[in-house]
């Protein structure tokens, strides 16, 4: 059976295979900062926690590492100020989100190898105390339900089969409720659904194989890796009151700064979209010293176009093949 390929891919390999990717590149038919924004490296096809989280195995990772590292100048996000400044340059900047610790294992050597800069935006919650986020949570319940039919609940008006093969849709439909929720409804949220799927909560060891350590980020410190904030306990910082999201930031970047003992001035938002983050929000980041926050918004930053606290981000994840990488760093106007 032919498998079928989207037109951004159809394109992409296009480009590729009539040499047009090369030709664009040379031209350099963009100019200004592209910001890469990953979450978890390796093969994650079989875990039981939120498999879109994985934004490539190793090996594509490493091959994405050594495209840009060839084509472009990457570099850290303390030489934000300097690229900003330069009206012709092209920059690639590698993020990582959460502090997931296949970012220390698989993702930080190969930036090493590279002697390619990163930057890990840090949980900081998850690290103090470990444990499982909601997307992850919310996946593990739904992969371990014994019923072959979801009941009509308050997130889905109708039943729905639970495929054993592929509950993925299940999975998104659940991760939006959630992250439509107010602070009141998420509170009970998961005690609700494991009561609904009959799996109870997951169990508490899945958390400490989730998470680096402050050992780990002082030493990918050492070796050139920045280190950000991304709150306490990764909440949707715009549902949250000005004093829950002044708690958010504030208290997540100190205590980054008091375990690497050094400034701490970048920042992004979990989920990342538009409406994510507030007026409140960047009351805190200005109130703790924060000089740049990133989005999960998609595009490229372009000199004197930009929003210090507003940055976008082009998300990288296991769909993205490389005549769609290679597509993206040549067109992000287009495909980022």
């Amino acid at each position: 059976m032919l498998q079928r390929i989207s037109k951004r891919e159809l394109i992409a390999r296009t480009l590729q295979q009539t040499g047009f990717d090369r030709m664009l590149y040379q031209a350099r038919s963009w100019r200004g900062i592209l910001i890469l924004n990953y979450h978890r490296i390796g093969n994650g096809s079989r875990s039981s926690c939120d498999r879109n989280l994985w934004s490539a195995t190793a090996e594509s990772f490493e091959e994405q590492v050594r495209y840009v590292t060839k084509h472009y100048d990457v570099i850290g996000l303390e030489d934000l100020d300097l690229a900003l400044r330069n009206p012709r340059g092209r920059f690639v900047v590698i993020t990582f989100d959460d502090g997931y610790l296949d970012n220390y294992t698989e993702a930080f050597p190969i930036l090493k190898s590279y002697h390619a800069k990163g930057a890990f935006f840090i949980t900081t919650g998850f690290l103090d105390v470990p444990s499982i986020p909601w997307w992850d949570e919310i996946a593990w319940m739904v992969r371990r339900c014994p019923l072959e039919v979801l009941p009509a609940n308050r997130w889905s008006q109708e039943s729905i089969r639970l495929d054993y093969d592929d509950r993925e849709s299940v999975i998104q439909m659940l991760l939006l409720a959630y992250k439509k929720s107010s602070v009141e409804q998420a509170a009970g949220f998961l005690s609700e659904l494991a009561d609904v799927l009959q799996t109870g909560r997951a169990p508490q060891r899945i958390a400490h194989e989730l998470w680096m350590t402050w050992p780990m980020l002082r030493e990918m410190q050492q070796a050139g890796m920045t280190i950000g904030g991304h709150t306490v306990t990764h909440p949707i910082l715009a549902t949250l009151t000005a004093e829950q999201q002044d708690y958010e930031v504030g208290e997540c970047l100190r205590r980054i700064r008091k375990e690497l003992g050094t400034l701490i001035d970048t920042f992004s938002y979990p989920v990342g979209g538009q409406s994510s983050f507030n007026i409140h929000t960047r009351k805190a980041l200005e109130k703790h010293g924060v000089r740049w926050a990133f989005t999960f918004i998609g595009g490229h930053i372009r000199p004197r176009q930009y929003d210090r606290f507003a940055l976008p981000r082009t998300a990288i994840e296991t769909d993205i093949n490389a005549p769609l990488f290679n597509a993206l760093l040549t067109l992000p106007q287009w495909y980022a």
